[in-house]
């Protein structure tokens, strides 16, 4: 799920310099997760849909409860969902200034010393485990899943019509092929 911005898809944009980042952090202890594993394949998406240079995307994975207030907050939906994805730095949002003086959106110096916030995917383990059985067919391969849906969300990829949903699902299916190819 997308809190923001459905039906668009936007251009991301590259940062000339500095380094692709991709933060994880395991917030619940419910299941059991391979942070490595998840970061290695967020940053295989990120990649391959061509972000390069100074960026940053959060990967974080949460407790039923936790998802269940992001999702009454930011959805406006009751209950647990599995994945949510908050894009951050979009071409079509307006300029915000940040404490320092630094601003995001498209009037943002790409000089500036402040990375490319792409934004942060949300998934929640205990739904996924739950979804499992019959959506994706094992724990690790929802979870794979759900990474890659929630990465495509951050750089504007959504559902919201039957043509979006093939495309979507196609990028998503093309990212866990090589996932999968690329598996020990």
């Amino acid at each position: 799920m997308r809190p923001s911005g459905a039906g668009r898809r936007r251009r991301r944009r590259r940062a000339e310099e500095g380094e692709l980042e991709v933060f994880v952090a395991d917030e619940q202890s419910d299941h059991p997760v391979d942070v490595a594993r998840w970061e290695a394949l967020a940053r295989s998406v990120l990649e391959h849909e061509g972000v390069s240079g100074d960026a940053e995307l959060a990967l974080l994975f949460v407790d039923e409860t936790t998802i269940a207030e992001l999702n009454q907050t930011f959805m406006g939906q009751e209950g647990p969902t599995d994945v949510l994805a908050f894009p951050i730095d979009d071409e079509e949002v307006g300029v915000g200034r940040s404490p320092d003086g630094s601003t995001s959106g498209p009037d943002r110096d790409p000089l500036a010393d402040v990375p490319l916030l792409l934004g942060d995917v949300v998934v929640c383990p205990a739904v996924a485990a739950r979804n499992a059985p019959t959506h994706a067919g094992t724990y690790d391969d929802e979870i794979a899943l759900l990474v890659v849906h929630g990465t495509l969300h951050v750089l504007g990829w959504d559902h919201a019509t039957e043509e979006e949903t093939r495309e979507m699902q196609a990028r998503e299916r093309e990212h866990l092929a090589r996932r999968d190819r690329s598996a020990p």
